[in-house]
């Protein structure tokens, strides 16, 4: 059974998150908001928590999962991050997008694209992964909770948690987040180069569709 925390929005209480971290550092998969949508996330590494979100998405092997990140020192751990990259990630970031970059060593292979060893990395602009990661102090394992057979990702913490109070160890609820997810941009070629329209701006990003 899991737990449904409620949180304020804007001002999350740090005891709260602190229990997410702990349910995180023991195998835990947990539910947060993000400033795109709802996420499931668990520790960096961690197989069996990454094999059991797997599961609640009906994804298979090739399933990509993203690397939430707190800040750009913490991507340039886990990413390969040149000059012209650095200077659009720091116009852009925090913010609703998801990069494409050449994954470092610090990153497992099962987690990369097997043909590119790329990853994928994004810094969320909320208060509630922000606290997250600061106490977690290393990066979240994420994908996005889009349920099999919905169109669209839940919104709702209350309805999630009905849904997925076996599967998961706690839903952080932190209000209504949105339908949008994130948009997607490729950064390991030449030039940066949109994957996936979303919430994020490409106007901000000088990149080609």
């Amino acid at each position: 059974m899991s737990t449904l925390l409620e949180l304020h929005p804007k001002n999350p209480e740090v005891r709260l998150i602190r229990r997410a971290v702990e349910a995180i550092r023991h195998g835990g998969v947990v539910v947060y908001p993000t400033d795109s949508c709802y996420a499931l996330g668990c520790a960096l590494g961690d197989k069996d928590a990454m094999e059991r979100i797997a599961r609640i998405r009906q994804t298979d092997k090739h399933h990509h999962f993203t690397l939430v990140c707190r800040d750009l020192s913490e991507i340039a751990h886990y990413a390969r991050v040149e000059n012209w990259q650095y200077r659009l990630l720091k116009a852009v970031t925090p913010g609703p997008y998801t990069f494409i970059l050449e994954a470092t060593k610090e990153v497992p292979r099962r987690l990369q694209n097997p043909k590119r060893r790329t990853i994928g990395i994004r810094v969320p602009d909320h208060p509630v992964p922000q606290l997250l990661l600061a106490e977690l102090g290393e990066p979240l394992m994420t994908s996005t909770l889009l349920l099999p057979g919905d169109e669209y990702p839940l919104t709702d913490a209350a309805e999630i948690h009905a849904r997925l109070e076996h599967q998961v160890s706690l839903v952080l609820d932190g209000g209504n987040c949105g339908l949008e997810p994130t948009t997607i941009v490729d950064l390991a070629g030449k030039a940066p180069a949109i994957l996936r329209l979303g919430k994020g701006d490409p106007a901000r990003l000088g990149a080609t569709a």
